[in-house]
């Protein structure tokens, strides 16, 4: 196999094979005995309670007219099938064959190979040479009554839908009638998702207008305010209208109000229906989205001032603590974050001018968990010469079209940054630092700031939000209309305790805070925003995961709003900081009991970071932040190794500690579908196919350790505390990462 000779096997080897073959067929011999008996086995009578007991109603045991009518069709039915698939095989399509396929549909329309040998057979007839127009309508009337007479039987049939679709799609038949058709499967169930999808074909088709489609679904809605479909037909329009710029929908400034207006009708009227809130949250994503992707930082920041040095790189007056950088590689990046995944960025659309590197040597590449060529997230490593250099670095982004969001709107505010790259000569192989120079995050290693310090800290960070020529306050109708909302929520939870009114008011205030005041980075509302996901969370523990990774959200934005609240979280490491860290200011964001990350286009400047005694069970976003060289997340949740995946793109990470979390605990991994296995062939996969993989069975038994650790250039790890690490893991570990220096505290050889 595979050009490997096979060894025989050992004598203790054959006889476990013998054992375990006997216990097979003893197995298999009493599984055949229960199938033949029909005795049931413990776990389909426990399925079989639970679906009499799905949907609150008990299911009723059949009559035995009921059970004898369905025999004899189950009979009927197994005969049709064995004619039919006689005939599908040997490909014969003649008038007796076509009807029985029909007669098989009308009792089973879920039967995607009759639809399919229709088709078949359809192609056959208009390819004779005597058809004629005549002839051709004829036939596809025929498919029309077939499909018609399997609704009949099931209106939520798939295959009778696409078939239908099909048919009307040949351009033959009129259309006139579909819409009669429609009214009446809608009369039987308004709400019926295949109608609604085949009534948008039907328009379309009809060149029926869209206005006149939005007029059909507020009938709709009136008749029955809990049709979701109805709601959801309205919002695809009204993004149609939006689009193509109608008359009367040039912008949302006047719709918008109106359609609030209209889906307070239905909230208020029966705040448990669910159908209205999702339209409400359209409504909201609409009012504070705007539709051209936007730059919403970067690093370097615009006025920043560089300093790529070797040894002592801070030395608390000359450096500021946000933009003393050591790289090993020759390069520093260049981060690009968007307000919204888009695609396109390349040294075409971005133009980086300075004295040391030519633009088109730059490679962008986006920061995305899935691989995809979309992201909010773009970085570029810009490489930087070795001698003594003093240069002014400018980027302008989007001054060439090209660059899309995912929704299909272009970049069209160009923007431009510009900063200083301070670079001193390497006076020694950063490689050879000591190990004695080891970095621990603990609080006995940290201090506050002194005044001095705060001052430059407070200067620096003046400079971390980008502002672009291009930005401007809020429309004035956005904020009124966040502001009538919130009165108006406010008032109905005034009347009733309504989980789902206190999340829209949440979700209200925090979206006034951002369009209100987009430049001074206030949020006023946040604590009142952090106390409606606490009673969230006592309120309906169902959700409490959702709730309280909200609730982190807002956590992180507040602390990260301004200068003043986020110094309270700035530490400076040590009197004096390791050669492998250049900026010592370590950001502490420990016992928060953070279940989610975010604020990531805040935090593109840290260095340090303490994630320690949290409840983080991904770490999903943290990639952004690719300036981190030492990272904690000890005492967290973290359930697997392929959770560290985000890691794997931090190319200046030195220092790691994951300590004490549950990795080992799960033996499922529910992130492992995120990470395909370096012993996979799957088409894209980043992984190495090398021969010390294929060779070692250890790394083989461990190939998510593999795949995460193997492109680390680590020189310390934490990992006590781990089930998952024993003696042997820990040798693993050592094989895949050479450079490693120290692990659990204990120097390598």
């Amino acid at each position: 196999m595979h050009g490997r000779p096979r060894k025989a096997p050992k004598p203790e080897e054959e006889a476990a094979s013998v054992a375990k073959a006997q216990k097979l067929r003893a197995l298999q011999t009493q599984f055949f005995s229960f199938h033949h008996n029909k005795i049931p086995s413990q776990t389909h009578l426990r399925n079989r309670k639970r679906k009499q007991k799905m949907h609150g109603r008990p299911r009723k045991a059949p009559k035995p007219e009921e059970e004898a009518a369905s025999v004899a069709k189950a009979q009927k039915l197994r005969a049709l099938q064995t004619q039919f698939f006689s005939f599908h095989h040997n490909k014969i399509y003649t008038k007796e064959a076509v009807e029985l396929s029909a007669k098989l549909l009308e009792i089973n329309p879920e039967s995607y190979t009759a639809w399919n040998y229709r088709k078949l057979a359809v192609e056959h007839y208009l390819s004779q040479p005597d058809c004629n127009p005549d002839w051709i309508k004829s036939v596809l009337d025929d498919e029309l009554r077939v499909v018609e007479n399997a609704l009949r039987q099931n209106f939520k049939s798939y295959g009778a839908w696409h078939h239908r679709k099909w048919v009307i799609s040949k351009g033959h038949s009129s259309i006139d009638n579909e819409l009669r058709l429609l009214d009446k499967f809608q009369k039987a169930d308004s709400r019926n998702f295949h109608a609604w999808n085949y009534r948008r074909f039907v328009a379309e088709s009809m060149k029926r207008s869209e206005q006149d489609e939005l007029k059909y679904t507020e009938d709709m809605i009136y008749k029955n305010f809990s049709n979701y479909s109805a709601w959801h037909n309205r919002s695809v329009l009204l993004s149609a209208l939006f689009e193509k710029k109608a008359e009367g929908f040039l912008s949302k400034e006047k719709v918008l109000p109106e359609e609030y207006e209209f889906i307070h009708q239905a909230i208020f009227t029966d705040p448990d229906d669910q159908s209205g809130w999702f339209y409400h949250l359209w409504l909201l994503d609409q009012t504070v989205t705007t539709d051209s992707p936007l730059l919403a930082s970067s690093w370097p920041g615009h006025g920043y001032d560089v300093f790529l040095v070797e040894d002592r790189c801070y030395n608390g007056s000359a450096f500021s603590p946000f933009t003393a950088l050591h790289s090993d590689s020759g390069s520093f990046p260049i981060v690009l974050y968007f307000n919204q995944p888009v695609g396109g960025v390349s040294s075409s659309t971005v133009t980086v001018e300075c004295g040391f590197n030519k633009n088109e040597d730059l490679l962008w590449k986006p920061l995305s968990a899935s691989n995809s060529q979309t992201a909010r997230v773009w970085v570029a490593h810009l490489k930087i010469p070795s001698s003594d250099l003093l240069s002014t670095v400018e980027v302008s982004v989007g001054h060439s079209k090209g660059i899309i969001s995912t929704r299909g709107f272009e970049y069209s505010h160009p923007s431009m940054f510009s900063f200083k790259v301070h670079v001193q000569p390497m006076e020694r192989d950063f490689s050879q630092v000591s190990v004695a120079e080891s970095i621990s995050l603990r609080e006995e290693n940290f201090k506050i700031y002194g005044s001095q310090s705060e001052e430059s800290i407070i200067n620096s960070f003046n400079q971390l939000s980008i502002k672009n020529g291009h930005e401007s306050t809020a429309s004035n109708w956005r904020s009124e209309a966040l502001a009538k909302e919130i009165e108006c929520f406010r008032e109905l939870l005034s009347l009733m305790d309504c989980k789902i009114g206190k999340l829209t008011l949440a979700r209200l205030l925090m979206a006034y805070d951002v369009m209100s005041y987009p430049f001074a980075n206030k949020l006023v509302h946040s604590e009142e925003v952090l106390e409606l996901c606490s009673d969230l969370m006592k309120l309906d523990p169902t959700h409490y995961q959702y709730y309280k990774d909200e609730h982190s959200m807002v956590l992180l934005q507040k602390v990260t709003s301004s200068k003043e609240s986020l110094l309270q979280h700035c530490f400076q490491y040590k009197d004096s900081v390791s050669s492998a860290i250049c900026g010592p200011v370590c950001l502490r964001l420990n016992n928060l009991s953070l279940s989610r990350m975010g604020a990531f286009e805040k935090l593109l400047w840290v260095q340090m970071l303490d994630l320690s005694h949290n409840e983080l069970q991904s770490i999903e976003g943290l990639e952004a932040m690719q300036l981190l060289s030492c990272l904690s997340l000890r005492n967290n949740k973290l359930r697997s190794l392929t959770a560290l995946e985000p890691l794997r793109k931090l190319k200046l990470l030195r220092v790691l500690d994951i300590s004490y979390n549950q990795i080992g605990d799960h033996s499922i991994d529910t992130t492992r579908y995120l990470c395909s296995s370096p012993l996979s062939h799957s088409v894209g996969s980043e992984s190495n196919k090398d021969e010390t993989v294929t060779s070692d069975v250890a790394l083989i038994d461990n190939w998510e350790a593999f795949y995460i650790f193997k492109d680390f250039n680590l020189n310390q790890l934490e990992i006590v505390g781990n089930t998952i690490a024993d003696e042997k893991f820990k040798s693993v570990l050592v094989k895949i990462m050479p450079k490693l220096k120290q692990l659990d505290g204990k120097l390598l050889g």
